[in-house]
């Protein structure tokens, strides 16, 4: 896969990114996962991390015996999941270009990653790619974020940023809901060499309805879809408009 097809952009704001993540949290969402899919899973399943950024959620589920692969875009947030989780083999690719053999008991993308893709065929695309990856009755979980989530932190900018010894940065994130486009600008400034440079980055997301994701899930073959509301249903506290869906590979047999 080559950096012009890949969705690289993420390479740039990789130190930004996380700066304020707590790896607690991946824990979390492993306790979240053995509620929704890794309970019907056999033991020592092999489990795929779409868009796993720098790994951190590859170690709670090594921890409960699970072989983890991992794949993302962003070269930068590889280098340090190779660290993180040496034993974890990572792919660095296009979440709507990749091609794998059928390989794995379940899939799963946390955060909100799957937002990158600008159109529903691009998300179906997606779809396509994992339902192709994953073994008969797999299991895939996610995270989306829907319009809700946008009009509620949202209504007004927001304006956020931070400052080491030698790195500051600003980020601006706004919402379109005529256009249902949010965007992120970033304006970073690094000390090299001795002298202060700044570069700027914009980053688009776009959110999709329930409807939109079920449909484009049963598109492509997927069953069983079950949508859940983090806040409500799953007792996540500040996850307003956030979606998480459940679905399952069918067996041939159920064709």
């Amino acid at each position: 896969m080559s950096s012009d097809t890949r969705y690289s952009d993420y390479d740039a704001i990789e130190r930004i990114y996380y700066s304020s993540v707590n790896e607690e949290v991946y824990e979390a969402y492993a306790v979240k996962l053995e509620e929704l899919i890794l309970q019907y899973l056999p033991k020592g399943a092999h489990i795929f991390d779409l868009c796993c950024g720098r790994g951190y959620l590859a170690q709670p589920l090594l921890k409960r015996g699970y072989q983890v692969t991992g794949l993302d875009g962003s070269e930068e947030f590889l280098r340090y999941a190779r660290e993180i989780a040496p034993e974890v083999e990572f792919i660095l690719d296009d979440i709507r270009y990749f091609k794998l053999p059928p390989t794995f008991h379940a899939a799963v993308s946390i955060g909100n990653s799957l937002n990158n893709t600008m159109s529903i065929e691009e998300i179906e695309s997606v779809f396509h790619n994992l339902y192709l990856a994953l073994l008969e009755n797999g299991l895939f979980a996610f995270e989306l974020v829907l319009e809700e989530n946008y009009l509620f932190r949202l209504s007004v900018p927001t304006i956020s940023g931070g400052v080491e010894d030698n790195f500051a940065w600003i980020d601006r994130h706004t919402y379109d809901p005529e256009k249902k486009i949010s965007q992120k600008s970033y304006t970073k400034f690094q000390l090299i060499k001795g002298e202060w440079q700044r570069s700027d980055m914009t980053f688009l997301t776009k959110p999709y309805s329930t409807t939109e994701i079920q449909s484009a899930l049963e598109k492509v073959g997927f069953t069983d879809v079950k949508i859940y509301d983090e806040e409500r249903d799953l007792g996540v506290p500040g996850q307003t408009g956030i979606a998480c869906f459940v679905c399952r590979k069918p067996l041939k047999s159920e064709n």
